[in-house]
Formats: C-alpha cells, structure tokens, sequence
C-alpha cells in the first residue's frame, strides 16, 4: 500500500440505513489508469466524493501518495486533478478564462499558468476556440476543456467520475484516447469511474464495486480468467450478476 498513488483501506459510508460503501479497500498503483467499474449505485460517486473531500466517510482511511485526506487534507488534494460527473466549468467565460480562473484558485503564477493553459490547449486541440465563450461549445469540445483544466495544475492523479456522460460516440473515443495518452506520456496516474466496459478496456487494474463493496479487484486478464469469459464487459457482467444473486 505504501507504494500506492491511492490507498483506501476499510472505508464505509452510510446515509441512514443505506450503506453506500461497506468496508472498501484497494490501491491504485502509481502510473497505472485504474479502472472503478459498477452499475449505477454501486457507491463509485459516493467514494470519489470522500477521495475529494466532499464528504467524510463514517470510518475507514484514503490517502493519496500517502497523505492522509482527512488529516492532511490541502496536501492530498494538492496532488489531484479532477472531471466531475456534472461540470463545472462558467458557461459565461471563455475557455482560456475558465483556464485561468483555476489557475488562480491554485495560486500558479502568471507565467506558469500561462504556460500550462497553452500546453493544455494544445494537448486537446483546442487552441483556436480559447477565445469562445463555454456555452458556445459542444459537449465533447467542454469536456476537453475539464480536462485541460483539471491539468492546469500538472497533477499526479487524475480523477475521472463518469467523465464521457452525455458525449456521443466520437466525443467519446477523442476522450479515451486522450486521457491514455496523457497517461502514457506523462506516467499520470488514473482513476475512471465508469459503467461503460468499452472506455477502459485498456486499462492496468480494474477495480469492480457492486452494492458498496468490492466484487472484484486485478488486471482485465484476471477478471477475464477468473470468470471463464472472453472480454472484460462479460467480465462485469458476471460479476454483478454473481453479486446480485449473493445479495437476494
């Protein structure tokens, strides 16, 4: 665990007497594009929320190359960049003012965050709309714009909940294609949150979650041997099917 980027160890989190998350451990090791794979209400949203620092979970411990996000946690988040599932980007500014913005908040200096906002822009070939205002973009062309914000900060750790929500089908492989080659040229580390099999068919771990647990934890070829299938989305299914007969 020590060597992980993430470590989350016990961690549980109830609202009332649902239990979004019971007893979850993993790690995500460094320079790896770790995949967190579960139906809708599995607890992947609930958890990237306790790893942000929206929430606090009710007992359990997450730390980001190892800082402690509850008692350390300016440090933990200083190592993250994060794509929320719902954006967040001011549909009243322009993209290198939205850019910027973050920048700021982040206390970069002008010539550094000048030149991280070109690199980004360039690195989503999206130099030629810096001066459009958000609102005027598509929703694939916005979601490029979260990332090359979430980069401002030349981040460890990339944090990704349900990031190709709403794209179609080519906004959707631009993103993919992307965030992989970011990784691999960068060694950035990666947590997806996804249901969608195909975006992180690629990846380097695989972590399944089903009813606030974890079902399932290794590489796509594991999950794939262990349940005697042949893709890694017969894989998830499997399981969810597995854990969804556990649980009746």
């Amino acid at each position: 665990m020590t060597a992980a980027a993430v470590a989350v160890a016990g961690l549980s989190k109830g609202y009332g007497r649902v239990k979004a998350l019971d007893d979850v451990s993993f790690a995500v090791p460094t320079g790896s594009v770790t995949a967190l794979l579960g139906l809708n209400g599995a607890g992947k949203t609930t958890l990237f929320q306790i790893l942000t620092g929206l929430f606090v979970a009710d007992a359990g411990r997450v730390s980001v190359f190892g800082d402690d996000i509850a008692a350390a946690p300016v440090r933990a988040l200083g190592h993250m960049g994060i794509v929320f599932q719902q954006p967040v980007l001011d549909l009243d500014l322009t993209v290198r003012q939205n850019l910027a913005f973050h920048a700021g908040l982040h206390g970069l200096k002008r010539h550094r965050a000048a030149a991280a906002i070109a690199a980004g822009l360039a690195r989503f070939r999206i130099g030629d709309l810096a001066a459009r205002r958000v609102r005027e973009l598509s929703g694939g062309t916005r979601r490029k714009v979260e990332l090359a914000r979430a980069l401002v900060t030349s981040p460890r750790l990339l944090l990704l909940d349900e990031p190709s929500q709403g794209l179609d089908t080519r906004s959707r492989s631009e993103l993919v294609a992307d965030v992989f080659a970011l990784a691999a040229e960068r060694g950035t580390t990666v947590l997806w949150a996804t249901h969608l099999v195909a975006e992180v068919a690629g990846a380097d771990r695989v972590v399944v979650l089903h009813r606030g647990r974890v079902a399932a934890d290794g590489t796509p070829a594991e999950l794939i041997a262990a349940e005697g299938v042949d893709s890694l989305e017969a894989a998830f299914l499997a399981i969810a099917r597995s854990g969804a007969a556990e649980a009746a």
